[in-house]
């Protein structure tokens, strides 16, 4: 889906953010409102080379989207140290993609749609490293994220948001899984929990 279609059904998925967001009453980080979503999918829609995939049944059921980094590195300030020198490397030469929103709205007869999803947004970008950022509140996204292989790589600080978020990424290529290896295992002895 291209950016003029999401365009189009921005109030699908606003509604499908708030349902996909019906959890607990302690799970703060899902605090964040409708208006702030339309926001933040309003500044991603106008990125170059934005994407999205969408499940439909007799609605919208869940979505994915995202777009590539990009190469002057703007996606990665706040990184709390120094970003790895393989990762700065893969954004100077567009190599990563950014996955910011996987959205299902919950169904018990299929928990396995956000993953397959995220697999098929990833599908059509080619891109060596793809990466998203999570909040640390947010356990099931987390444990979700590391079930599909992602690595934890530290924390970043976004301006005008009150939390550090957790950095994950997911590497497409064995060569780049080689080069994270050690900083993989460096990132998850960080993870307080």
């Amino acid at each position: 889906m291209n950016r003029w279609l999401a365009e189009d059904i921005r109030q699908d998925l606003a509604h499908l953010y708030m349902a996909s967001g019906e959890t607990e009453p302690e799970e703060e980080y899902r605090g964040r409102g409708r208006e702030e979503f339309l926001s933040r999918l309003t500044g991603d829609i106008r990125r170059p080379g934005f994407a999205m995939v969408i499940a439909e049944t007799d609605g919208l059921v869940g979505c994915a989207f995202g777009f590539p980094v990009r190469r002057d590195g703007t996606w990665w300030h706040g990184f709390d140290g120094a970003l790895p020198r393989s990762i700065e490397r893969l954004t100077e030469s567009d190599g990563v993609f950014a996955v910011t929103n996987v959205l299902v709205r919950p169904h018990p007869q299929d928990d396995d749609l956000a993953r397959r999803l995220q697999e098929r947004l990833l599908a059509g970008h080619q891109a060596s490293l793809r990466t998203t950022l999570v909040d640390p509140a947010d356990h099931p996204a987390l444990n979700a994220f590391r079930s599909w292989g992602w690595q934890d790589i530290g924390e970043i600080w976004r301006p005008g948001l009150p939390t550090m978020f957790r950095v994950l990424v997911l590497p497409l290529e064995e060569r780049t899984v080689e080069r994270l290896e050690g900083l993989g295992h460096h990132a998850w002895t960080r993870w307080p929990g």
